[in-house]
């Protein structure tokens, strides 16, 4: 069979790629789309990192026909193929969805009706006779499906989307709690965002209080039923059991053999001469390993293998199978070993590898500042390139409602009192393609975040309508935008203005914070000037009005220095290096004395990523929810208890709102945790602590902490940006 032509720009930059299957050729989703999926339709997606290292997922809709499977499957393996056979492969379904194809929608995913035998298309489109109703799901998983738009369709329990083109409407149950609600709102300014391009306005109504808009649309409310719980029984214990079986096609024709019934499995027992295939039927997943020096026809038969494997066991045709190359194994499929152990882990700290397609790579043992956003906003908004090609970069500070340019000199600057609009263009297939990212300070005022939204619909105006616009909240900027400053970081301040006359002045000592995500991103974040804010992993540049240090973490990089020695630079002086362990007086003192900070050595070497769950055992059952993708702060509901494991230890942290069963179980659901771990992991030490009693071994895995975040109503916060945008469109 020929070669697909959309192969040719296949893993060519990091980021995302998607693909809908259209008989037997693929056709590209704008990036303003991915996220969104017809439920009679098959897709392909490729995630590539800058290793490079590769993720193939198909993901089949509920009313996808056998061809359209057929055809899914067939093109997974050529683009395989086409890549060497280095890419990890995933077979995902709709409702059914891995972690890692979750990971790239932190906003959630949007299942349509119809697909392509039904004429529906991807298209970005600012229609405003789109009429439309998403029945929002989940917490942490949030999917959002497409369903009648009739009361009939409704419950108290959740949250609705209506979605009338101009006018998009976040209907809340009575019943729906505060999380469900605060995912929601993301969801429906990002239809408004992406989908409408900042033409349409939302607005946030809660059950009973529909305006007339919507009761045209519906008619009247009537009494509504309350809401299916989104928790799902299932047997933690049949969920961690699993099965390796040998592959082989040694006597003609494919066959399985059991090496071990029972996890924990030894690594060892994997040879790289052969393919496995690790049976976790119970969860409905299938693992398939294949060694680098096993047989080329084992290596690509090893879907079919798989799908052999799910029709000889009688197991679901929606059993989820992963495929991954020696060197490229999944977290999931690594629990099933007891201590499992990837190449070089143990060289000591910063030499842990990850495994391209072209080299070894070395890879930062644990990153937290991707954390805020790195490639999973990236994957969201659309990693278009590296920031190395020919592009035009313009940056404008928001101040008295007009967009003042900024000095080119302070490119890559940002003041936490101030807003700004960054323009970037840059050339895609002989194409001149803008994004405009709006960043909003969090000392800014109203009339200025009301302001930034207006410019960036003005600007977006006067470009024609083709521009993305990237809403940026200080904190949380995409890797892309880092990336647009080439080899300078990207430097936070924690307030003030860029302004001639600033407002407030800054501090008289002040700490910034350095970090390198795993995209090579660096960012420059400023922290409270207190010894407590250190951490053994990173740099830090310090000044007071006596002196000014730059203070080297073990496990600090070079990369890190450079930024460093830059940051150095703007605040003037000459920059005194300290390496930790070895202060001088004057610099715990500039830091009004030594206090304990970050030093664990497990930041320091780990290459295992944390995990953060959501536990409950209200149904009388475990129920552990995994934070798909890359965590942050914001990730820890208050109204639950949430796990953060890092392999070692295990923290239990209690949110102040969880209900009292959960909080005085906590330390018995942290246990059923450990015990149901397929690894066989025992004797881990579990900490519990509580919300806003957070010790620094447990907040040093979130980059820049803040203390004061649940201080704020986060959902008011959202609703008064929104009300925002809203204002200044109806000026």
């Amino acid at each position: 069979m020929a070669l697909n032509k959309e192969f040719a720009t296949a893993g060519k930059k990091p980021g995302l790629q998607v693909w809908r299957v259209e008989k037997m050729n693929l056709a590209p989703v704008p990036t303003e789309l991915h996220g969104d999926f017809f439920s009679g339709d098959s897709y392909i997606l490729l995630y590539t990192t800058s290793a490079p290292s590769y993720n193939i997922h198909t993901w089949i809709g509920s009313d996808a026909s056998p061809d359209e499977r057929g055809a899914a499957a067939i093109l997974m393996t050529q683009l395989d193929d086409f890549l060497g056979g280095a890419p990890r492969q995933f077979t995902e379904f709709q409702g059914e969805e891995s972690l890692t194809f979750l990971g790239y929608f932190r906003s959630g995913i949007k299942y349509k009706k119809g697909g392509v035998a039904s004429g529906f298309k991807h298209v970005v489109t600012n229609d405003a006779n789109v009429k439309r109703l998403l029945h929002v799901k989940g917490r942490r998983i949030i999917r959002a499906k497409e369903v009648d738009l009739s009361w009939a369709s409704f419950n108290k329990g959740d949250c609705f989307i209506i979605d009338l083109g101009k006018s998009i409407f976040h209907w809340s149950g009575s019943e729906s709690n505060l999380f469900e609600r605060l995912k929601t709102t993301e969801l429906a300014l990002d239809i408004r965002d992406n989908e409408r391009k900042g033409r349409a306005t939302v607005e946030m109504i809660d059950e009973g209080s529909e305006p007339e808009a919507v009761i045209e649309v519906l008619g009247p409310k009537p009494d509504l039923p309350s809401g299916s719980s989104d928790d799902v029984s299932i047997d933690k214990k049949n969920k961690s059991v699993a099965s390796l079986y040998l592959i082989s096609d040694a006597a003609g024709s494919m066959t399985t053999t059991v090496v071990a019934d029972k996890n924990p499995f030894k690594q060892d027992m994997l040879s790289q001469n052969e393919c496995y295939i690790v049976d976790n039927g119970g969860d409905n997943k299938l693992f398939v390993w294949k060694g680098k020096n096993a047989n080329a026809d084992e290596r690509k038969a090893a879907f079919t293998a798989a799908n052999k494997f799910i029709k000889d066991k009688n197991y679901s045709k929606n059993t989820q199978v992963q495929i991954m190359p020696a060197g490229g194994e999944t977290t999931l499929f690594k629990q099933f070993f007891f201590n499992w152990l990837d190449k070089d882990e143990t060289t000591g700290p910063s030499k842990a590898y990850t495994i391209g397609r072209i080299a070894k790579v070395e890879q930062i043992p644990f990153d937290s500042s991707k954390l805020h956003s790195d490639n999973i906003m990236a994957a969201q908004h659309g990693m278009v390139d590296d920031g190395s090609g020919k592009i035009q970069v313009w940056i404008w500070r928001v101040e008295v409602g007009e967009k003042v340019p900024v000095n080119p000199s302070t490119y890559g600057q940002f003041f936490g009192g101030d807003c700004y609009l960054v323009l970037y263009s840059y050339n895609a297939g002989g194409r001149e393609k803008h994004i405009i990212y709006t960043w909003q300070g969090q000392n800014c005022t109203k009339d200025e975040l009301a302001a930034s939204a207006f410019l960036t619909v003005n600007l977006d105006d006067s470009m024609g309508g083709v521009a993305t616009q990237v809403r940026v909240t200080q904190g949380q900027e995409p890797s892309h935008l880092v990336s647009v400053f080439k080899d300078k970081p990207l430097v936070i301040h924690l307030g003030g203005t860029s302004r001639e006359c600033g407002e407030s002045k800054p501090g008289s000592t002040r700490l910034f914070h350095i970090r390198q995500s795993s995209t090579k991103a660096t960012r420059a974040v400023e922290v409270q000037p207190t010894a407590s804010s250190l951490n053994t992993n990173d740099v830090f540049v310090l000044k007071s009005p006596e002196s000014l240090f730059m203070w080297k973490g073990k496990g600090a990089t070079p990369e890190e220095m450079a930024a460093a020695k830059y940051v150095a630079s703007l605040l003037g002086g000459a920059a005194t290096e300290v390496e930790e362990a070895s202060e001088p007086a004057g610099f715990w003192a500039a830091l009004g004395g030594k206090k304990e900070y970050q030093t664990s050595k497990t930041l320091q070497r780990t290459v295992r990523p944390p995990r953060l769950f959501a536990c409950s055992n209200k149904t009388g059952r475990l129920i552990a929810e995994e934070v798909p993708g890359e965590f942050t702060q914001m990730d820890l509901a208050t109204d639950d208890v949430m796990i953060l494991d890092t392999w070692d230890q295990i923290f239990v942290w209690v949110g102040k709102d969880a209900n009292e069963t959960e909080k005085t179980g906590s330390l018995t659901i942290a246990q059923e945790y450990v015990n149901s771990d397929p690894s066989g992991r025992r004797g881990i030490p579990i900490s519990t602590i509580k919300q806003g009693e957070e010790p620094l071994s447990f907040s040093g895995w979130f980059h820049a902490w803040d203390p004061k975040m649940w201080d704020k109503d986060l959902l008011q916060c959202l609703q008064a940006r929104n009300e925002c945008f809203f204002c200044q469109h109806h000026v």
